[in-house]
């Protein structure tokens, strides 16, 4: 659990607005306790990880940090940080979560979270991930850091990926990627996930540069090449999925 310690930061420093984003109630208000006592940061809200209106309430709070625990999220974790970070310019996202789970975690990197902790760490160790990532550095453990640049590093070399070149994406890129080859537009993808375009977007990035692809169209012959084949007319998949 976060322990309580009150730590003056060193001169005068901006006030940086957090979100905290966890199901567990009185964990939250806890946290939010724990951090309201310093002088540059500021709580302006918390949330629920499963509210449905998460991303326009967050959006609403104008945070410079968004701290949140991806573990109830499950494999659409990846999909909200995305949603997050598009919500403002410059917004971080720390992760705070129970998981050790290290495919969300990579998801999660991948789409762009900055920081993960486990809610094992004392609050000193929050405070300044909160305060690293405010300055543009990165707050993961070295085993953490490992893990991900192993999975990029697999990602890159030719020689170590997979028989199936799909299997580096994540289960909504893939999802992304067959709306495409079933020749879905971005806003028609975006209404069909029920995401933002400016969600879209960062998965079609995302999809790319997992590929190595630079267009929608090589995007489709990759995964044309690999079997992925459009919906049926009636809708749904070929093999039964949603």
């Amino acid at each position: 659990m976060i322990v309580g310690h009150h730590e003056e930061p060193a001169g005068v420093q901006a006030i940086r607005r957090l979100v905290l984003v966890d199901d567990h109630r009185m964990f939250a208000e806890a946290l939010a306790l724990t951090l309201s006592p310093q002088p540059d940061l500021r709580v302006v809200d918390r949330c629920a990880v499963g509210e449905p209106d998460l991303v326009t309430r967050v959006a609403a709070a104008r945070p410079d940090v968004v701290v949140i625990d991806v573990e109830p999220l499950g494999a659409t974790a990846a999909e909200v940080v995305a949603a997050l970070l598009a919500i403002q310019p410059g917004v971080r996202v720390v992760v705070l979560t129970g998981s050790r789970d290290q495919a969300q975690m990579v998801d999660a990197v991948r789409a762009g979270a900055v920081g993960w902790l486990g809610k094992g760490c004392t609050a000193a160790d929050l405070l300044a991930a909160v305060r690293g990532v405010c300055r543009g550095e990165a707050s993961l453990s070295p085993a953490d850091m490992g893990v991900v640049l192993g999975a990029l590093r697999a990602e890159l070399d030719p020689a170590a990926r997979p028989a199936d070149p799909l299997a580096v994406l994540s289960r909504r890129e893939r999802r992304v990627l067959t709306e495409l080859v079933d020749g879905a537009r971005g806003a028609e993808i975006a209404e069909a996930l029920g995401v933002t375009p400016g969600t879209v977007r960062t998965h079609l990035n995302n999809v790319f540069a997992k590929l190595g692809v630079h267009s929608r169209l090589e995007a489709v012959r990759v995964a044309r090449a690999a079997g992925l084949r459009p919906r049926t007319p009636v809708g749904g998949y070929p093999d039964g999925r949603n």
